[in-house]
């Protein structure tokens, strides 16, 4: 699937795509060593996921006064949510990189799958002003299949996004908010530090958009369904970018 977002280190630094066997990390296992790399955020084997436990709680995140407005992300509730979120993804801007138009039975599966989950991927609305506008996924870049393809750290965090609503796009507000979602990020995530994105390397308003909001890009990485752009916000660099 291309995400919509999903905007240099030196070229060593890059992984190279080994083509098979790659598609697998989707089924990654928390297994011990793993779980011991989550040092104190680590859960007890056998218990129940933790939808906290690998991201955090983003509905817990204050809201943040940005240039466009008052912002807070909201964790997606399927019965309550699902109607918008398929609406979005049926946009044909949206739809040729997140590839799930259709029935809103294909926006369930993949929302689901998160909803259901482990807790390492939240999806959450963006409400701008008191209005849904947006749509994010926050997700554990280290714990998914993106670690194969570049030299992942310990808690490094990954963000998804798409703006809903033709009126907000080109006007800067996706550079505003993702320094703001990348910002609360490391404001409430003390482990993690950096942010990681991976959008479409076709998709030159994202890129743009991940570089004007303090990422820097860092290589063009073969991911197994499309090429995309490693962009990393440090939180060393936060104040500078």
């Amino acid at each position: 699937m291309h995400q919509a977002d999903a905007h240099t280190e030196a070229a060593a630094d890059a992984v190279p795509a080994d083509g098979a066997g790659t598609e697998d990390t989707l089924e990654l296992r928390l297994t011990e060593e793993l779980l011991a790399v989550l040092g104190p955020e680590r859960a007890s084997p056998g218990a129940p996921p933790d939808a906290s436990a690998l991201v955090g709680s983003p509905g817990d995140w204050s809201p943040v006064t940005t240039p466009a407005g008052v912002f807070q992300l909201v964790p997606v509730e399927l019965a309550r949510d699902l109607a918008v979120v398929s609406r979005w993804m049926n946009d044909p801007a949206v739809a040729a990189f997140w590839e799930l138009a259709g029935p809103e039975s294909v926006t369930a599966d993949h929302l689901r799958a998160q909803l259901e989950g482990d807790g390492r991927s939240v999806p959450c609305l963006g409400v701008l002003g008191g209005r849904p506008m947006s749509y994010w996924e926050i997700y554990r870049a280290d714990l998914d299949p993106l670690a194969r393809h570049y030299p992942a750290r310990p808690h490094d965090t990954g963000i998804h996004l798409l703006i809903g609503g033709v009126a907000n796009r080109g006007r800067g507000i996706g550079s505003v908010l993702l320094r703001a979602v990348s910002g609360l990020v490391l404001d409430n995530r003390p482990l993690c530090a950096r942010v990681v994105a991976e959008p479409d390397l076709r998709n030159t308003p994202s890129v743009s958009a991940f570089l004007s909001a303090g990422f820097r890009f860092c290589a063009e990485v073969e991911l197994p369904d499309k090429r995309a752009a490693l962009m990393i916000r440090d939180r060393a660099h936060r104040d500078h970018l």
